[in-house]
Formats: structure tokens, C-alpha cells, sequence
């Protein structure tokens, strides 16, 4: 069996197919189709920029996965994924953005093939990678068989990281703490936006020493000023200003593993408000991260956080962090559990997540946050060394 370029040992991917086949077997699913690229990742090592074509791995409960997708990207799946090569299979480029046909079809046919055509077969409904069309052509064309809503199944597999995945995050903070100095140091009045983002882009990619830099499932969020009041505006050639606020969420990321952080400047004098709303945003920081500990539940970070907000009078709705880990654009969170109140998920040592605990006031913003470890026994550890407060720069 192959072991080609994948970034993890072949016993590391057993133990998440091995995990993945026991969600399965409980929920029924004979045949998982995963499309989500990092997904698709996490269980085979696929790493290329195709997914903007219809592409995903087929899993069945023994036996290695199947990769699937476009011909011309069956040969970065040779170079990336751990399977031997007769379980790589391309569709012709006929098939690709066709009024004809659609690679749906080629997709049946190898599910028939396999001998799932009347199986029980898991789909991810509600992914960014798997349209409408896709679901309505693989239904019509695998009629005899049940296709079940399998969104998020995989995810939840990847919320407890191995200590490899943990040493890659790691790696990506390191980056992650460069990639800040070079927005905090480079920020003044006068200096175009998209000049910033271009330093923080060649800092990212640069990496440090020997630990490389791989693209960012994010572009760098920089936003000043009222842009600060909105949690997700990127960039323009507007020169920074002085008597504004402006947040950086930016994220180093090592082999697609991410650890995202947020530090905000203040080019000039904060006003009082500002400084109190830091106080208060710091205060909360330290009880949410005392409250993230193996045990306790995620809301209890999110209501240790809100409950000091509340105490200094400032209010705060939605979620407060997510689990971070392996992604792809456009997002890099996991989209499995989430810090905030109702979400009841009992936090466990390897969990990584990027607690979030930003505020987006009326006219200004103020993010501050830490990817964090759960750890074996005391508060939650922050991955990345970069000091916790608002900037300021004259």
C-alpha cells in the first residue's frame, strides 16, 4: 500500500477511519461520500486546490477509502493521498461545468460498481462543496438507493486532535505570531491597506525557520475604523488613519492546520470608552480561559465570558469560539461544537479552539482572541505567544 506524500503516518489514518466507521455503523451508513476538502483530507492526505469541481472520498465500512474527481486532479491525488493507486479514479473533463452530463453520473456508477446501488449511503446536505444539483442527479441516478443526511459526521471525528495534529498547530502558531508582529509593527497613519495586507501575506508564507507557510482557509480580516464595527470586511487601498481602532484576524497555517489569532491597534489616543471595554473584554478573556477545562462544557466558557461583560454593562449575543484545526477555504473552523451558551459539548484534553470572545460596538471594534488547548487537568492553553491587550501606537 501506498504511503505517498501524506503528512500523517498510515497508523493515524486508521485510527480516523476507525472512528469514522463507528459513527457510521451507528447511524445506520453503509457508503460515506465526503465532500468537504478537509474532510477529505483529515481521511485520505488529498491536498490540492480542485475543489471547485465536483470531487470527494467514498467509504465504506472496510477496505481503503475511494478517491474521486476530475482526471487532471486524480494525479495530485497519486502525489497526496495514502491509498493505493487503483482506489484513485478521475472523470473525464467532458463531464466538467457541462449542460451534457455530470459527474454525478460518473460518481453512480462507480457506487453501483462498489455494489451500494439499493445502500444505505451518507451524504454531507449542508456543505459548501455539494449542491443542489449533485444531490438531485446522484438521487435520480441511484433511485433504489437511500441517500441520508450525513452532514458533520467526519467533523465531529476531528474534534479530539492527536498529539501529530497538535504539533502542526503548534507549528502554525508560530507562524501565526510572526504573521501579527508584521501587522502590529507595520501599522501607521498613511499606510495603504493593501500594502499591510501584502506584508502580512509575505510574513505568512515566509514562515519561520523551517516550518513553512501554507495558505490561510481566511484572507486577513483587517478593518478600521466604523469597518470595525463588522466582523468580516477584508482590505482596500485606504490609508490608515489616527484616531481609529483597527482588528487583525489573521491565522498562520502549517500543512492546513490553522491557529488564528486577533489583536486590535489604536493608531492615536484610545477614548475612555475604549480602554473600558478592554478592561472589561481582558477580564472576561481570563475567566472564559480558567472555564475551559477538561469536564466542563463549552457553554461554560461562553457564560464565563458574558457574565463579566455583563457585570461592566456591556452586552454580547452569538457564539464566542469553535473548534480549529485541518481546513480549507473558505472557512477555518470545523464546524462541529461552538462556545456559546446553549451548546452543551463536554470539553476533552486535544481539543482546539479559536475562542473568539470579540466586541463589535457602534463605532468601533475590539478583537482579542487565543487559539486554545484543552488540556489533561488545570485552564486551557494558549497556543500562540503574543502579549493580550489593545495596542497602541501615537
Amino acid at each position: 500500500m501506498s504511503q505517498g506524500n501524506a503528512p500523517f503516518s498510515r497508523a493515524e489514518y486508521n485510527r480516523r477511519i476507525a472512528k469514522t466507521r463507528a459513527a457510521m455503523q451507528q447511524a445506520g451508513i453503509e457508503l460515506l461520500f465526503v465532500t468537504d476538502p478537509s474532510n477529505q483530507a483529515w481521511l485520505t492526505g488529498y491536498d490540492g486546490w480542485s475543489f471547485y469541481v465536483h470531487q470527494g472520498v467514498l467509504l465504506g465500512l472496510e477496505g481503503e477509502p475511494v478517491w474521486w474527481g476530475r482526471y487532471m486532479d486524480s494525479i495530485g491525488a497519486g502525489r497526496t493521498c495514502w491509498m493505493s493507486p487503483d482506489h484513485i479514479h478521475g472523470y473525464g473533463d467532458h463531464y466538467v461545468q457541462s449542460t451534457e452530463c455530470h459527474p454525478m453520473q460518473d460518481l453512480a456508477a462507480h457506487i453501483r460498481a462498489l455494489g451500494f446501488e439499493r445502500g444505505r449511503i451518507g451524504v454531507e446536505m449542508e456543505n459548501y462543496y455539494y449542491s443542489a444539483k449533485a444531490h438531485a442527479v446522484l438521487a435520480e441516478e441511484l433511485a433504489q438507493a437511500q441517500l441520508l443526511d450525513a452532514t458533520a459526521l467526519v467533523n465531529w471525528q476531528r474534534l479530539i486532535k492527536s498529539e501529530d495534529e497538535i504539533g502542526f498547530i503548534r507549528k502554525a502558531a508560530r507562524i501565526t505570531e510572526k504573521v501579527m508582529a508584521t501587522a502590529l509593527e507595520r501599522a501607521e497613519p498613511g499606510l495603504r491597506k493593501n500594502e499591510l495586507v501584502a506584508d502580512i501575506f509575505h510574513a505568512g508564507i515566509t514562515g519561520v525557520d523551517d516550518i513553512w507557510g501554507d495558505y490561510p482557509a481566511i484572507v486577513p480580516l483587517t478593518p478600521s475604523g466604523l469597518d470595525a464595527t463588522a466582523a468580516h470586511l477584508t482590505w482596500d487601498g485606504t490609508p490608515m488613519r489616527s484616531g481609529e481602532a483597527t482588528f487583525f484576524e489573521l491565522s498562520g497555517c502549517y500543512r492546513r492546520y490553522h491557529a488564528p489569532l486577533c489583536r486590535t491597534v489604536y493608531l492615536g489616543a484610545p477614548p475612555q470608552e475604549v480602554l473600558d471595554a478592554e478592561a472589561a473584554q481582558l477580564e472576561g478573556i481570563a475567566a472564559g480561559l480558567e472555564a475551559a477545562r477538561a469536564g466542563n462544557r463549552t457553554c461554560d466558557i461562553a457564560n464565563a465570558f458574558i457574565g463579566v461583560l455583563q457585570k461592566h454593562g456591556i452586552h454580547r449575543e452569538g457564539r464566542c469560539g469553535y473548534p480549529i484545526g485541518l481546513s480549507y477555504p473558505p472557512d477555518w473552523g470545523e464546524r462541529s461544537a461552538s462556545i456559546r451558551s446553549e451548546d452543551q459539548t463536554v470539553l476533552q484534553p486535544g481539543m482546539v479552539f479559536h475562542y473568539m470572545p470579540a466586541l463589535w460596538m457602534e463605532t468601533w471594534g475590539l478583537e482579542t482572541t487565543e487559539t486554545i488547548l484543552i488540556t489533561e487537568s488545570g485552564a486551557a492553553e494558549p497556543l500562540c505567544n503574543v502579549e493580550r491587550k489593545l495596542f497602541v501606537k501615537a
